[in-house]
């Protein structure tokens, strides 16, 4: 029997004899690199595309195809943990991992890319959920606030740091760094998790009787999530390039996606070993915690995008600079993890916290809706400073609460929930902004040049590929503000869900 911080009863530990915090750490080094790779490559997909002869549109299946992988593991690594062994899934994931990291740097083509890329979401995919499962039973109810601090500094900064250092090594080496610097780290990954990290009596006993029961494996689950969750993980990131809701493609991927997660839904309630475990939506804290964190990934993701590319695109700046806008931002997301943690559920209710955080989030995308094309570096990076701030004060909470009334042997079911709802938040909100940035492009530059004619005298001052320039930007640019507005509305709309979370006794730690 594991006993945990504060000789608290902790029988699926994963500490043994050792300090918890070292566990957390050395788990969360795969982890941090793991989730850094879903950003990092996004600034060397022009080099990417041109070493290897294809088109920028073409090198962006190096994106999806990580990606769609992520996301057809996710919402089974919690069976697969269970049927492995938690430790020995996780440093399967850690080798698949960081050996298709090496495989991605010696690519030569860019299919052989892309399938590489599969491999290793397939691989990094299982990292972050038993990285939270873990932090969950390692630590007593009282202190995982903390815990999911540490959490929390894998899980977003991981993306915020990705673009800047993808960009210096592209810049200053090659696009081939991006991967190799994997490998060192995956290498001390599986030293340290080898020899520190333990699967606990209890968590052994639980997996020798459900195997002595018969492992009764759920084939059409697994075809169901294969299919429909990599149809959907398609539809998102196609749905602007294919022309929406009117292309033949969506429409189709659309149905199959709609079509299998559905009889997911119904399928796995029912069967007796569900690779993924829907029953735990029936928990009030695990659905609403859901929700909450698919709107964390909705906006965050997005707005983690945006402004870079705004700087890129409509102010010149260079992969790296755009990259140093979000530098403060990480800065301020670090110095107050441990702030939120304090707060959570001692100090605050965390419905409560979550609840001011949406709405603070939500008013500092409204701030950002004021940026024009006379914002400098500092405009950017205070507008990105005012997001980052609320983000403790929504992952904390959230990802604590979430376990509320979860039993401690399906923490794992529980976690691979609510990182799929993160990842799909993310994409998602990829999916909207980019389409609703080119349709409002669109719309703004139509009405422009509505009112410039030849009598107005513009067009002779500054000439007509001056104008075009000029109306183009500044489409662009009210384009980007919408897309602002859009999102504090997001916010706006969802805080009250927060309201609706298990209200805890004053003073009460977060437990079972």
């Amino acid at each position: 029997m594991a006993v945990g911080v504060g000789d608290e009863d902790l029988p699926y530990s994963a500490a043994g004899p050792h300090n918890p915090w070292l566990i957390a750490i050395v788990v969360s080094i795969a982890t941090f690199m793991e989730v850094l790779d879903t950003t990092i490559t996004n600034v060397a997909l022009r080099n990417i595309a041109g070493a290897m002869g294809a088109s920028l549109d073409e090198s962006t299946y190096v994106l999806t195809s990580y990606l769609v992988a992520n996301a057809i593991i996710l919402p089974i690594s919690g069976w697969l943990a269970t049927v492995i062994g938690r430790k020995r899934f996780y440093l399967a994931c850690v080798v698949m991992f960081t050996a298709s990291s090496a495989l991605c740097a010696t690519a030569t083509t860019l299919w052989q890319l892309v399938a590489f890329r599969v491999i290793q979401g397939l691989g990094g995919g299982g990292l972050s959920p038993v990285e939270q499962s873990i932090f969950a039973d390692s630590f007593p109810a009282r202190m995982r606030p903390q815990a999911f601090a540490l959490y929390g500094i894998t899980i977003l900064m991981a993306p915020a740091i990705g673009p800047v250092l993808g960009g210096w090594l592209t810049d200053s080496y090659s696009w081939r760094w991006v991967f190799l610097i994997n490998l060192p780290v995956g290498v001390l990954s599986f030293g340290l998790v080898s020899w520190l990290v333990h699967d606990s009596p209890a968590l052994l006993r639980d997996r020798a009787a459900m195997l002595k029961r018969g492992l009764n494996v759920d084939y059409v689950g697994f075809g169901l999530v294969l299919v429909g969750f990599g149809a959907l993980q398609a539809v998102l990131d196609r749905f602007d390039r294919a022309g929406g809701l009117t292309s033949p493609f969506i429409q189709g991927f659309g149905a199959l996606c709609l079509v299998c997660l559905s009889t997911l839904a119904v399928w796995e309630f029912y069967h007796p070993q569900p690779v993924m475990n829907v029953r735990l939506f029936r928990l009030r804290s695990v659905w609403l915690s859901c929700i909450l964190i698919l709107a964390l990934g909705f906006t965050m993701v997005a707005a983690t995008q945006l402004l870079p590319q705004l700087s890129q695109t409509l102010m010149g700046y260079s992969a790296l600079s755009a990259g140093l806008t979000l530098g403060p931002a990480s800065l301020a997301t670090l110095s107050l993890m441990p702030v939120a943690a304090a707060l959570t559920g001692r100090v605050l209710q965390p419905r409560v916290m979550i609840f001011g955080a949406f709405i603070a989030t939500g008013l500092s995308m409204w701030f950002a809706s004021g940026l024009d094309l006379s914002a400098d570096f500092g405009a950017l990076a205070r507008s990105r400073v005012l997001q980052a701030v609320c983000v403790p004060f929504l992952f904390i909470p959230i990802s604590s609460i979430s376990l509320v009334g979860v039993p401690a042997d399906r923490n794992g079911d529980a976690s691979a929930l609510l990182n799929l709802m993160r990842q799909l938040g993310g994409s998602i909100g990829v999916a909207f902004t980019t389409a609703l940035l080119s349709r409002r492009q669109q719309f703004h530059q139509a009405r422009l040049v509505e009112h410039i004619t030849a009598f107005n005298g513009y067009a002779h001052t500054a000439g007509l590929d001056g104008v075009l320039a000029r109306v183009q930007a500044q489409a662009a640019m009210l384009s980007y503000v919408d897309v602002f507005v859009a999102l504090a509305a997001v916010c706006f709309c969802v805080a009250p869900f927060a309201l609706a979370l298990p209200r805890l006794p004053k003073g009460a730690g977060l437990g079972h």
